[in-house]
């Protein structure tokens, strides 16, 4: 049985749909993270489910119990938010009672809750330190801890590492999952960074329009995109618009280049379809005769290259991008000409519409 679900949850702002009939349900002691780039609805959800906000249609149900209409501070929710918001006159022992005092908890039993939870989160050092006097992953911990302190059924927590520098969003991001495992807790979790969501979830669900695109396992939603916006938004792809040649074979016409993709077996004469091939797969030799006349090859020119540690970014004329060891790619400078592989095996096959876009344009800053 499922501990939290979203049932059909509506809310429009005037005439925009914020949330067009989301579905979800997780089980107890998951982990979801809500993706999405900015305005497709995600935080908006974060908040009906903590009681900020009333869906105009739709249910909110925890542990059985339809908590739609229910007050924030009776939903037993843990909340972490983007800001810190943390009470600039308290110490960080002090910011996580806080929530027990209200609760009218026993001095003992609260002295001993913000001892552990200060712990838990690596910060038993600095119970009597201030606001001021604790870096931001520092805070956003004692955060953490406050929102644990009432020992809540669901965390919910709101892109709580945006404010943060790379090194220290990747460890308080390991530390964020080291708890949720160790105490078992539902969680929910909004983000727009893929490679945050990917790393710690049990679940993701792509977001886009104020609707999920896909829900699945962090390596279903690479490995499986299943429509082109999350293809798109999942890493990086090689989307390849293409028409089936012959279904019977799994022969595909790209750019007047026949192609031989597994994927497209079974598939109607004619159809338009998008290829989808990760970086890492899309094979680079130097080219010397010019064109190969191998099966599945495609020509081009390396135009750029991104030195990204031990793997190098290339991207090839015809808008290719490929992955290789930075070893291998010093071997293709910009301006080399080379032939790229396209896997028949490897390859995913999405449905295009016979007209329009192959998928809604992609601007996280612009939706």
């Amino acid at each position: 049985m499922p501990y939290l679900e979203l049932q059909g949850l509506h809310r429009n702002f005037g005439p925009v749909k914020a949330l067009n009939g989301i579905e979800v349900q997780l089980g107890q002691g998951e982990f979801l993270s809500l993706l999405g780039p900015s305005g497709c609805g995600k935080t908006t959800a974060l908040r009906l489910v903590a009681g900020f906000d009333r869906p105009d249609a739709g249910r909110i149900v925890v542990d059985g119990k339809d908590v739609t209409s229910v007050a924030p501070s009776k939903r037993d929710m843990g909340m972490v938010f983007q800001a810190y918001s943390l009470f600039p006159n308290m110490t960080a022992a002090q910011n996580v009672e806080f929530g027990l005092k209200i609760r009218r908890r026993g001095r003992e039993d609260r002295r001993k809750r913000v001892h552990d939870l200060l712990e838990l989160v690596g910060l038993g050092h600095a119970v009597d330190r201030y606001p001021h006097q604790l870096s931001g992953g520092m805070q956003q911990r004692v955060a953490l801890a406050r929102a644990l302190a009432i020992e809540p059924r669901v965390l919910l927590l709101d892109e709580p590492l945006s404010a943060l520098d790379a090194k220290v969003r990747v460890q308080l991001r390991e530390e964020i999952r080291r708890i949720q495992l160790e105490l078992g807790i539902t969680t929910l979790y909004v983000t727009h960074d893929q490679e945050e969501a990917l790393a710690i979830s049990d679940h993701v669900a792509v977001m886009y329009g104020g609707v999920i695109e896909q829900m699945g396992t962090p390596a279903e939603m690479y490995t499986a995109p299943s429509t082109p916006f999350v293809a798109e938004f999942i890493g990086t792809m090689n989307r390849l618009e293409a028409t089936i040649r012959d279904g019977a074979s799994g022969q595909v016409d790209f750019a007047g280049t026949t192609l031989q993709v597994d994927a497209a077996r079974g598939r109607r004469a004619g159809e338009r379809v998008l290829i989808l091939v990760r970086p890492e797969a899309l094979e680079l030799e130097a080219s010397t005769n010019g064109a190969s006349s191998e099966q599945n090859m495609l020509s081009g020119e390396v135009i750029a290259q991104t030195f990204l540690g031990p793997v190098t970014r290339l991207k090839v004329s015809g808008g290719l991008i490929a992955d290789m060891s930075t070893g291998r790619a010093a071997a293709l400078p910009v301006g080399a000409r080379v032939n790229a592989r396209v896997p028949a095996e490897g390859a995913k096959l999405l449905s295009l519409p016979d007209d329009g876009p192959a998928s809604p344009a992609l601007d996280p800053d612009n939706p």
